[in-house]
């Protein structure tokens, strides 16, 4: 039962959303989990979805599930591509990972209006522009 499950307090991950441009100079918007930590993560499960209202009607995405069997100390990977068009709607990502015999667990929201021009920042580990959550 998950009420008998110890969730420990979560340090040293975090959720990008970043820019980037591809090979035909188009801009790309992609989901990345970062592990800055100095060990690797184990059996790393990413749930993505999106949710809010759209025009006074309640919009819902579907929900992703993606499994990493190891995210190694201090690197990045990419989850997701993101469209644009989602941006309006609140965007969570629930993540799950072990530390040995101990699980973590956290979400990150992007609420509406957060994944804007004015909230970009330089993201060192991905050498790119983005909105990080941590």
């Amino acid at each position: 039962m998950k009420k008998d499950i110890d969730f420990l307090q979560v340090e040293g991950v975090s959720v990008a959303i970043a820019r980037e441009e591809n090979e035909l100079a188009q801009v790309e918007w992609n989901v990345y989990f970062i592990n800055n930590n100095n060990f690797p993560l184990e059996n790393v499960l990413i749930a993505s979805k999106g949710y809010g209202e759209h025009e006074g009607e309640e919009v819902k995405t579907s929900v992703l599930r993606h499994v990493f069997p190891e995210v190694a100390a201090k690197a990045a990977i990419q989850v997701e591509p993101i469209d644009p068009a989602l941006f309006h709607l609140t965007n969570e990502y629930w993540v799950s990972y072990y530390i040995g015999q101990n699980i973590y667990d956290k979400r990150f929201l992007f609420v509406p209006g957060s994944i804007v021009e004015e909230n970009l920042i330089h993201i060192s580990i991905l050498e790119r522009e983005g909105i990080l959550h941590s």
